[in-house]
């Protein structure tokens, strides 16, 4: 009987053993899904940082450009006005040239047209005028050419009528002669 109850008890002790060996066996398991689990969300917390680091610079993106749009707008928004203005500037230049007898008319038309200019000026119209320079086909166009030995090929010789530049930007480029050897 001691010895059955001997047995008995060795008996339960395996069981207690397999029931703890048990026990860490389902703990190491839940300990490696936890880790997955962990390895997972860690991994998936890194990209939707990333997403969120690219979603923030294209709105940083999307604003300049939108800033630098309103603000191009703004500045040239008289372009269309000035454009329409430049051919009375022309007429009045003419009229200027034109030699006229009656010399307060002549005064007259030259007071409006320097008023015109101070507004133009004043709203970042300059005129280009390249005279002696290399041509620049973003500013000018040629019409004429000419052979003259002692300027350099490719000189603007004479404005046949004016450009316009608006605040930097060419509006009307100016109809040039040019040199070409």
């Amino acid at each position: 009987m001691a010895k059955k109850i001997k047995e008995e008890k060795i008996e339960e002790e395996k069981i207690e053993e397999l029931e703890e060996t048990k026990e860490e066996q389902d703990v190491n398991e839940e300990m490696v899904k936890i880790d997955e689990e962990i390895s997972k969300l860690t991994e998936e917390n890194k990209v939707l940082t990333e997403k969120v680091k690219i979603a923030q610079a294209e709105l940083i993106n999307y604003r300049r450009r939108k800033d630098e749009e309103t603000s191009n707008i703004l500045k040239f928004a008289n372009q269309d006005l000035i454009l329409e203005l430049l051919p009375v500037v022309d007429n009045f230049e003419r009229a200027l040239e034109s030699n006229s007898e009656n010399s307060k008319f002549v005064e007259g038309v030259n007071l409006i047209y320097q008023n015109l200019m101070n507004i133009l000026n004043n709203a970042g119209v300059e005129v280009i005028n390249r005279v002696g320079e290399v041509f620049d086909p973003t500013q000018e166009q040629a019409l004429v050419t000419d052979c003259i030995e002692d300027k350099e090929d490719e000189e603007v010789i004479e404005v046949l009528a004016k450009g316009y530049k608006l605040k930097g930007r060419v509006i009307r480029p100016a109809s040039v002669k040019i040199n070409q050897k």
